[in-house]
């Protein structure tokens, strides 16, 4: 059984993969519940991902013959083709390993709705060619919450109409549908490049576009845990 940690900005999460196929996913609120499921869960192989917590600290903590950490410089089934490698971070890296693992050998953006809105290209060729970012739903809502003087900090649903008709529903409908727009507008200009693009859509917010984007996508909510076992096994093999 091999391991795949994932510590993004605003979720910690686990795999456990058999070969390909995810058996089972975990999701933590604190570093300390990982640690006790790391001490019940000893694997084969690991590997983890980390932009917030302590990368040592998980690894010291993984019993495993082989254990890798995800940077730049380990190897990849894909060719980084970006001009501050070491500035890219590690989980738009496994994004843009989980869209070559879905669709092999296929121009594919990957679009990762959480705390930002990242947009990670890789061509038929596996070469991995940069993308985008820009805020997530609720940092949208938090910057205007935050850099005003009388906007609230509003929740957000699914279901939000397009005319909002007080100040809550008015921000919530900018930040929903502008996004939903945005997210439409830069499909559409990769399109123009790539004819045959597809595309694949994850994170934490992706409930809030899988349903209403016009462009066809595939909704993977796991693609970063594919990403970071399609590493593992690459390096395993190597």
């Amino acid at each position: 059984m091999n391991l795949v940690v994932d510590s993004g900005n605003s979720r910690l999460k686990a795999g456990l993969f058999l070969g390909e196929n995810l058996q089972e996913k975990f999701l933590f609120s604190t570093e300390q519940e990982l640690f006790s499921f790391l001490a019940h869960h000893p694997v084969e192989s690991a590997i983890v991902s980390t932009v917030k917590f302590s990368a040592e600290e998980i690894l010291k903590r993984i019993t495993a013959r082989q254990k890798y950490l995800l940077t730049h410089t380990l190897p990849l089934p894909v060719k980084i083709s970006y001009q501050t490698p070491e500035t890219l971070g590690v989980d738009r890296i496994a994004a843009a390993c989980g869209a070559i693992t879905i669709f092999p050998h296929q121009d594919c953006l990957a679009i990762d709705a959480g705390t930002c809105i990242t947009y990670e290209f890789v061509n038929q060729h596996n070469t991995y060619l940069g993308g985008g970012i820009s805020p997530g739903l609720h940092l949208r809502l938090k910057a205007m919450h935050t850099y005003t003087e009388r906007l609230p900090l509003p929740s957000l649903n699914e279901t939000v109409e397009l005319i909002g008709q007080n100040t809550e529903s008015c921000m919530q409908s900018g930040v929903l549908h502008g996004t939903i727009a945005e997210m439409e507008g830069i499909i559409l200009k990769y399109k123009e490049k790539y004819p045959d693009l597809k595309v694949v859509l994850c994170g934490g917010d992706t409930n809030f576009f899988e349903n209403k984007l016009k462009q066809p996508i595939f909704a993977a909510p796991d693609l970063v845990l594919v990403g970071l076992n399609r590493i593992l096994l690459h390096n395993v093999q190597l």
